[in-house]
């Protein structure tokens, strides 16, 4: 498969798919007939496993992960007529579930997704960053007040059947795009997060950036966090944050993340770079150029016009797969040869 596409010499576009939107909203099932977008993908034994996340046209907005599979990585059947996960009836993550990012440890597959303790609305109705807040008490803690959204961690053996392990972020952080590693490194678990507060001079960035963590348990995340990259004012990353989980390869583990123009109110566009295998808080290489971005009308319009968000990867035969949510609203696919991308990341 020929799966880059170069202009000129120096900058390159990930390939993507003639058939995009490889998934879209369905309207025979309520619960997914306004958005299907943002999903986690998992490949084993000749099979593609999609976790998406997908909303109905409620006020609420009440989001939850449906459940796909394919044999190409391009053509993807729902499993179910219902969500496999969503939100809990009376617990922290009643709000809402979103993005899933999928790893696997042993035989069990680990999920880390953001979640509300309150719905947040139809955001794309409200000005940029607003969201609906619950009725709260003067002692409520600051979580509730704010319905800030969190990091949870979940893990199946099938994708049916669920256990919620809990919070894995600080309650009162906006923190999400929190994204494990796939293996551990020197005998730690590993993962990235994006905590929103975390700016201005005490922390060494203008805008929400990409932190790194390590832990002897992938509950209990104590430990001193690094910031691993910031943006860079004037881009078209000013804001950036974690978008598909690290993948092992022959230079270093493969991130691909996205950053947003405009301090955070602009497009959305995707990066790529590499860490050290061994010590993973050292980028060894980052392209400057953004390697993908909104052109397509599902990319465009939707409700959230002009995103390109990739959310899963995995590497088969040599090539890439990038699964992305497109304007909040549809998945895409997008692929590129591995080795011409290591070749182009060591130039960079």
């Amino acid at each position: 498969m020929n799966s880059i596409n170069k202009i000129g010499t120096d900058v390159l576009r990930l390939k993507k798919h003639e058939a995009n939107p490889i998934l879209k909203p369905n309207p025979e099932n309520e619960w997914e007939d306004l958005v299907v977008c943002n999903p986690g993908v998992w490949y084993e034994n000749g099979k593609f496993t999609m976790l998406y996340r997908a909303a109905g046209d409620d006020e609420e907005h009440y989001i939850r992960f449906g459940l796909a599979e394919s044999t190409d990585g391009i053509n993807f059947k729902r499993m179910y007529k219902e969500p496999v996960f969503g939100p809990s009836v009376d617990g922290p993550d009643q709000g809402g579930v979103e993005d899933p990012r999928i790893v696997k440890f042993g035989d069990e597959y680990y999920v880390t997704y953001a979640y509300r303790p309150h719905y947040p609305g139809q955001y794309w109705k409200f000005a940029h960053d607003v969201i609906l807040l619950p009725e709260s008490g003067e002692h409520s803690p600051a979580v509730i007040k704010g319905n800030i959204a969190n990091t949870g961690l979940a893990v199946t053996k099938d994708f049916r059947h669920w256990r919620r392990l809990g919070r894995i972020t600080q309650a009162n952080l906006d923190d999400r795009d929190v994204i494990l590693f796939p293996e551990m490194i020197n005998g730690k678990y590993w993962l990235l997060h994006r905590p929103k507060q975390w700016v201005g001079e005490a922390y060494g960035t203008e805008n929400a950036a990409i932190w790194i963590q390590s832990s002897d348990d992938l509950l209990v995340w104590k430990g001193p966090s690094k910031l691993l990259m910031a943006g860079r004012l004037g881009t078209w990353e000013e804001k950036i944050g974690g978008s598909t989980p690290p993948l092992r390869t022959e230079e270093g583990w493969l991130i691909i993340y996205h950053g947003v123009e405009n301090g955070g109110e602009g497009h959305y566009r995707v990066g790529v770079a590499l860490l050290d295998l061994e010590d993973p808080t050292k980028v060894i290489a980052r392209a400057k150029d953004f390697v993908m971005e909104p052109e397509f009308d599902y990319e465009i319009e939707g409700y959230y016009n002009g995103c390109v968000f990739p959310s899963g990867n995995v590497i088969v035969d040599g090539t890439l797969y990038v699964y992305y949510g497109g304007a909040d609203k549809y998945i895409g696919l997008a692929t590129y040869n591995v080795r011409e991308l290591l070749d182009y990341l060591k130039k960079c």
